[in-house]
């Protein structure tokens, strides 16, 4: 700190002696302590304004440095979630072929082939621990769709067409078979293969109309593929009949089902058993209506699909 005699003039000190012998030592004392006092204060002052400012801008860098150590963590973030989620390289990607001036293996050590499916004996010998210990394989996700997606089982899926028997003749290799030839509008006739009964007469059935089922698969009986299925009528103790259409009907017409619209399938799969689902809800009623479920055969606008003589009894 300064001396007091340095921040009072000397030669104003001497006037205030010569003015006052007395006093003026004491004021000149006093004069000094003064001055003193105000300097001190001026550096006080400076002092706490100093400090003042360090607090301000010491508030500042913390906040600075807060907002970089949030930026710092965003950025470690995207980072981690970048190398999750980016695809693997491929095994013929440039960036995994072996450089040149690369050392060879050691020995004993198994060299990855370009192209070579089979995985590295690390997971080979994973995947055997793992069903060494009963692991599970997970459940292919398309065998929850397939069931979902199963198709319903309904009449509308048969496709029924009246047909004209052109000709039957006995099965050469089975007495119990016949073969017969029959126009369902198609550009040839179809060949169906039928069990025959005893007393049927074939003049009587040549030029007749039936009901066809005619998107059953081909298959060969005795030797000869059978294309279609004539359906008949019988209750347990009786011969059976052919469905008889309305009349007005011609070769191709559909047989539909008022209460079961849709379009038929093309050739019915054996897996899903439509035909033999159905057939037991097949049914001649009362009246001689042939029906499923209650649901009459209909030719549409020109009539229902009857039994010629039989009633209560079952479709086949």
């Amino acid at each position: 700190m300064e001396n007091a005699d340095s921040l009072f003039n000397p030669s104003l000190a001497a006037a205030l002696i010569k003015l006052d012998p007395e006093d003026g030592a004491q004021i000149v004392e006093y004069f000094k302590t003064h001055a003193l006092l105000s300097r001190e204060k001026a550096l006080l002052q400076a002092s706490v304004r100093d400090q003042k400012k360090l607090l301000v801008e010491n508030s500042k860098l913390k906040k600075d440095i807060e907002q970089l150590k949030i930026q710092l963590q965003e950025k470690q973030r995207r980072r981690t979630a970048k190398a999750l989620y980016s695809p693997a390289p491929q095994t013929g990607s440039p960036a995994s072929t072996t450089p040149a001036n690369q050392p060879p293996s050691p020995a004993g050590a198994s060299a990855a082939v370009p192209g070579d499916p089979s995985p590295p004996p690390s997971d080979r010998r994973e995947r055997q621990r793992g069903r060494r210990r009963g692991e599970r394989k997970a459940r292919p996700v398309s065998d929850s769709l397939s069931l979902e997606a199963e198709p319903c089982i309904e009449p509308s899926r048969l496709d029924l067409r009246v047909g004209r028997i052109l000709s039957i003749r006995r099965h050469p290799l089975s007495q119990t078979m016949s073969v017969q030839k029959v126009d369902v509008g198609e550009n040839s006739s179809r060949t169906v293969v039928s069990k025959l009964e005893g007393n049927t007469d074939f003049e009587e059935l040549t030029g007749r109309l039936a009901v066809l089922l005619c998107n059953v698969k081909a298959c060969r009986l005795r030797g000869i593929e059978s294309q279609a299925r004539l359906l008949c009528c019988a209750a347990s103790d009786d011969c059976p009949e052919l469905l008889t259409p309305p009349t007005g009907s011609n070769p191709g017409d559909r047989v539909t089902f008022l209460n079961y619209p849709g379009e038929p399938d093309k050739e019915l799969q054996s897996k899903q058993r439509v035909w033999e689902l159905l057939q037991p809800d097949l049914q001649v009623d009362a009246r001689g209506v042939a029906n499923y479920k209650g649901c009459s055969f209909e030719v549409k606008g020109k009539g229902l699909v009857r039994a010629p003589t039989l009633t209560n009894c079952n479709i086949r």
